[in-house]
């Protein structure tokens, strides 16, 4: 009797020991309802964290190798698995595959959407997806293409001469440097007329929170300036590719000039606006003559580009023409509010005793 429990345990032992032994992390018995067969293979799933999947019968366990085993006495070598084992291998990595990939599907849908942040789905009116995220169909429309462009503030104080007389010497560097290439020229100059509104907002904001004071709306009537100007320069990016050194002076420029508004800003926020009202003016000229040699077919008048068609509610066959033409509206509606916030000014008041002009285009 003593004989035969030794034999059982002896028995109990070797398999225990054939199941946890020391090559194995962890064995897994299935029981198979036909005559038993032994399968065994290694399952290896790369993975950046441990991942349990189950598929049938089986447990993957991802990033770790594991040795799997169905119900039988001993395992067979590898000459002998049969046809069907390696089919239900290859559909067994398949499934695995694909449970893998769900899953990790289904995780970024749950990062995405875990804050509440992720953006609905946009329709236009056809019903086709919005398919820009840098701005919303709200935020679209069509250009006031009335607008007088002859304008002018003919320079009476000091100041004022001091302001015109500056964007004219500028205007002479930029003459040389770019001649009659009028695209590359207006892709510069939206680089630095992105700046005065971003830098006026700023500082206002800034003001608004150390004298707990409100701005009258003029800190979003300036941001919504320098948003403008940045999708004028989104705009011709797409029509004009700059080249390396092109992309050099835009970076050298912007550096200079956003110290050199933010310091004019803070001692004289008159002469500031001042220059930016005249900076506006040689903007409105300079795209007046990139229209005339459009027009003289020296410059082709190509399609507009789709970001332009969307952004300024253009017609579908909208071409350079019209986009350059919406542009330059934009560009007198920015000279009179910069013009109007220096008159301000200049009447000794504050920016926030007279409303903004928000959402003037």
């Amino acid at each position: 009797m003593i004989g035969k429990m030794n034999q059982l345990l002896l028995a109990r032992s070797v398999m225990r020991r054939l199941v946890y032994g020391s090559t194995c992390n962890r064995c897994i018995a299935s029981q198979l309802s036909s005559p038993p067969l032994v399968v065994w293979r290694e399952v290896h799933k790369p993975s950046s964290e441990s991942v349990v999947m189950m598929s049938d019968q089986r447990l993957i366990f991802s990033g770790q190798w594991w040795r799997m085993m169905s119900s039988t006495s001993e395992p067979p070598t590898k000459n002998s698995k049969s046809t069907v084992v390696r089919k239900e291998d290859d559909k067994d990595k398949k499934t695995s595959g694909d449970s893998v990939e769900k899953m990790e599907r289904e995780d970024e849908v749950a990062v995405s959407s875990y804050w509440g942040v992720s953006r609905p789905k946009i329709t236009k009116e056809d019903g086709s997806v919005w398919p820009w995220n840098c701005f919303m169909p709200w935020e679209t429309y069509q250009a006031d293409l009335s607008i007088d462009l002859s304008k002018h503030h003919v320079p009476k104080t000091f100041l004022d001469k001091v302001a015109y007389w500056t964007v004219k010497l500028l205007r002479i560097p930029t003459d040389l440097f770019f001649k009659e290439k009028y695209g590359c020229r207006a892709m510069m100059l939206e680089t630095v007329a992105g700046v005065p509104g971003m830098v006026g907002g700023m500082l206002l904001h800034l003001r608004s929170l150390r004298k707990f004071e409100q701005s009258g709306g003029w800190i979003k009537a300036l941001l919504e300036e320098a948003e403008n100007e940045r999708m004028h320069l989104m705009t011709m990016v797409e029509l004009v590719q700059p080249k390396w050194y092109e992309r050099l002076l835009v970076i050298a420029v912007q550096g200079v000039f956003f110290n050199f508004y933010f310091v004019l800003y803070l001692l004289s926020p008159k002469l500031a606006h001042r220059i930016v009202g005249y900076l506006e003016e040689e903007a409105i000229h300079s795209y007046t003559l990139y229209l005339n040699d459009i027009g003289r077919g020296k410059i082709e008048n190509v399609p507009a580009p789709a970001i332009a068609i969307d952004y300024w509610r253009l017609p579908k066959d909208a071409t350079l023409k019209d986009v350059i033409t919406v542009i330059r509206a934009d560009e007198a509606h920015h000279r009179d509010v910069n013009h109007f916030a220096s008159d301000i000014h200049y009447q000794g008041k504050k920016l926030q005793e007279s409303a903004a002009p928000v959402g003037y285009h």
